[in-house]
């Protein structure tokens, strides 16, 4: 077992890591920041300037807002402004109301909102919110994480000024994990320490039976549950895995006022590294012990490979968290250590590469790509079966392979990014 001052870290991590958001998590901050910064102005703005880090953009530019029937920014940041509460952090517009859609829908046609790309900086997860009324002006900024303030301003005085993260520099929980630290974590730690895992269970079960109710987004996860995907598929484990978490995905990227819990910054990823988890564990009668684990072992391990790539990234946020629910499943069907190494070694042969064009409903196809091959890989390892260190980027060692898989994410598909954004981008004006 992990030394008591250790697991109180780590579970300090998990509790900043894993939190519900309403939403797209990248247009949620953006609102967010609105919200602050329309707080500090004292009154409705009569224009707000946002200045987006390519990735913010690119991730919101195509996603539904929750509860508007609405896409893209203009209408978040102008329901930031008119109804956002900077307390709710990613539920942030939970309090939205007809007349106050109304209100937004508005203020979006007066054209009182300017959305730009901020040039000169590096950081991926950027947003600049400058919101004017009168002769006031106030300012919020948010980097590094989808809550983190780093600056805020008014009138020319500085209220907050954290300055940017470094590259490379560790976040403000400074606990660098490991593979072996996460999975001793979650096999060993006191049962009491980590039940409320099970609220991820609450949250995002919740979303996908939600999700039932309506037709959202391409309505994959429907489509599975009906009887001619069953005469394909078959009524089974896998199938059920991929019906749910698409169910809550579709939900989510298709603008349901339905919160999940999120990690790493993205509801989907909390979602993936969920959902498949939960159906597992229900259909293969694990206990509730063994479930949290589990649940354990999926979500820190992807926040530990989301720790060396970045909270956004040119790589789809699915590949890392279909990686910590395979984990998750090798754990429920008995693997030990060495078999989930394994797992993850399958999986980071198979899905490297996938590229993230932005937050939008065809996430759940790549959700579901990600969870069947989670499925795949874990029972691949179960038989003894993984890729070799003698083949492709995997290496012998797992925290080396999955460095492996974040150098391209981060480093070497970095042009790829540049391109999926133009691309994107000068759609938008045809």
């Amino acid at each position: 077992m992990l030394e008591e001052h250790i697991r109180k870290q780590i579970i300090q991590l998990i509790h900043q890591e894993v939190v519900p958001a309403v939403g797209c998590t990248e247009p949620m901050a953006v609102a967010l920041c609105t919200a602050k910064a329309t707080e500090m102005l004292g009154c409705r703005p009569e224009k707000i300037t946002a200045l987006l880090s390519a990735n913010i953009l690119k991730n919101a530019m195509g996603v539904g807002i929750p509860g508007t029937g609405m896409i893209g920014l203009p209408i978040a940041i102008a329901l930031g402004s008119i109804v956002g509460k900077s307390e709710y952090q990613l539920e942030v517009i939970k309090d939205l109301t007809p007349q106050t859609l109304e209100d937004a829908k508005k203020y979006i046609e007066e054209k009182r909102i300017d959305i730009q790309l901020k040039q000169g900086i590096t950081e991926k997860l950027y947003i600049e919110v400058t919101c004017q009324a009168n002769d006031q002006t106030a300012k919020a900024i948010i980097a590094g994480a989808h809550t983190n303030f780093v600056h805020l301003c008014k009138n020319g005085e500085i209220l907050l000024d954290k300055g940017l993260r470094k590259q490379d520099e560790p976040e403000e929980n400074g606990i660098q994990l490991s593979f072996r630290m996460v999975y001793d974590f979650a096999t060993t730690t006191p049962t009491d320490e980590i039940r409320f895992m099970l609220k991820t269970k609450e949250y995002n079960m919740n979303a996908a039976n939600q999700s039932l109710k309506g037709n959202y987004g391409h309505c994959l996860g429907k489509t599975m549950d009906r009887p001619l995907s069953r005469g394909i598929f078959g009524n089974s484990i896998y199938s059920h895995i991929i019906a749910k978490t698409a169910l809550a995905c579709d939900a989510r990227m298709g603008g349901a006022m339905i919160p999940v819990m999120s990690n790493s910054g993205s509801g989907n990823q909390g979602i993936c590294a969920t959902n498949p988890v939960v159906v597992y564990a229900m259909e293969n009668e694990n206990t509730e012990e063994e479930l949290i684990r589990a649940l354990t072992l999926s979500h820190l391990s992807a926040i530990y490979i989301k720790q060396s790539l970045g909270k956004l990234s040119a790589l789809c946020g699915c590949v890392v968290a279909s990686i910590g629910s395979s984990c998750g499943i090798t754990y429920l069907m008995g693997g030990d250590y060495a078999h989930i190494c394994h797992a993850i070694k399958n999986m980071i042969a198979n899905l490297t590469g996938m590229i993230c064009d932005g937050a939008k409903p065809s996430c759940s196809l790549k959700i579901s790509s990600g969870v069947s091959t989670a499925v795949l890989s874990a029972l691949l390892s179960m038989e003894n079966k993984h890729v070799t260190s003698a083949e492709g980027i995997i290496d012998e060692d797992v925290d080396r392979s999955i460095r492996n898989l974040t150098s391209i994410g981060k480093d070497a598909m970095g042009m790829t990014d540049e391109m999926v954004l133009s691309i994107m981008t000068s759609k938008q004006r045809c």
